[in-house]
This record gives C-alpha cells, structure tokens and sequence, in this order.
C-alpha cells in the first residue's frame, strides 16, 4: 500500500512536470513563433515549382532602407526605430515580414516592407539621415527555400545551389542574391524560415 502510494506520487509528479512544458511551449509558441507567422507577407504569383526553386511574380513594393555600415544588428536597429515611431509623424508601423538582406554593389543593405495600406502619399518620412524610403522593384525572381539559421555563410550556399539550378535550366540572372528572413531571433531553428532569391529574366 505504502509503495502505491509513493509511485502513484512519483506519477503525479511527472504528470504536472508534462503539464508545465506544454502549457510553456504553447505560451512560447502563440507569443513568438505564433506572432511571426500572423506578420503581413508581399503576396505574389507563383509561376513554376521544381526541385531546387520557384518562379515567383511580384508587384513594386514599398519599404525603408539603410545601410549595414556599423553592421547586422546596428541596421536591424534603425529599421526598428523607424517603425516604433522615430519619423517625422511619430506613427507606429507594423513589423512585416520578410526582412531583406542584399549589396547592389553600394554596399550591404537591409529593407523592411511597409503595410500594404502604406503608399508613397501616407508613408511617413524618416527622421534618420540614413534611414530612406525606398520601391523595391517589381518582377520575376527564382526562389530557394531553407530552415535554420539565417547566416550570412549559409545564404552564399543557398545562392550557389540556386545559381547553378538557373543557368542549367537555361535562367538569365540578374543583380546580386537577395536574403529574405522571415523568423524572429526567438523561433527554434528547425522552425526557422528562410529564402534566397534572384531576379531572373523570363518570359
């Protein structure tokens, strides 16, 4: 009797010891992962789906710019403080995703894409000199698509297997890889998404 009792205590004990990681990992995920999948999208047209990449068509696009000259996080920041309220409105934005990552040849820059409710007439300026709005242009670009972490390392991979994928199927590319980022820094990163993609010519 005296040895039910104590086992049946031991099994109570994991029991709230279960309980306690799912109500966590539900309350982790609704605040982080959750949050993130609710941020708004550019919608775009899929076009073609293979092994290795995908076709998309997309519309100009609204976002605010700077440049990493002080490095990831330094950028990320001012990007952040734009859209929490430092412009000339002290409007409060909503954080969309993907953030993006590129060098045209003018350096490494980031973009966050304004709400589709922003236009060009509504978008409040910056107040930051090297923080600018800026259209990322239209058009057809070949996408690849992968987990884990967002490193600058794995993006040039990524780029490299996209690369080859192209030019074997006959692809024009044009202009440099673009990072797109679309998980937060709390997201595990087998949960994590990420794509890099060229624009391309195609008819």
């Amino acid at each position: 009797m005296l040895y039910t009792t104590w086992w049946d205590k031991v099994h109570r004990m994991k029991n709230k010891n279960m309980l306690k990681f799912i109500t966590f990992f539900i309350l982790f995920y609704f605040n982080h992962i959750g949050a993130a999948m609710a941020y708004e999208e550019p919608t775009y047209r899929l076009l073609k789906t293979t092994k290795v990449y995908e076709i998309r068509y997309y519309e100009d696009r609204l976002a605010v710019q700077t440049l990493q000259v002080s490095g990831e996080d330094g950028a990320f920041r001012r990007l952040f403080r734009y859209i929490s309220g430092e412009n000339k409105t002290a409007s409060k934005i909503a954080m969309t995703v993907p953030v993006l990552k590129s060098d045209d040849g003018s350096g490494l820059t980031m973009h966050f894409f304004l709400p589709k409710s922003y236009s060009k007439l509504n978008t409040p300026i910056p107040k930051a000199d090297n923080v600018k709005l800026v259209t990322v242009k239209g058009g057809h670009y070949a996408v690849i698509k992968y987990s884990g972490k967002s490193t600058n390392k794995r993006n040039k991979k990524y780029a490299n297997v996209l690369e080859k994928a192209l030019l074997k199927d006959g692809l024009s590319i044009n202009g440099s890889p673009i990072q797109a980022i679309y998980s937060g820094p709390f997201t595990p990163f087998f949960l994590r998404r990420n794509e890099t993609m060229y624009r391309v010519g195609w008819e």
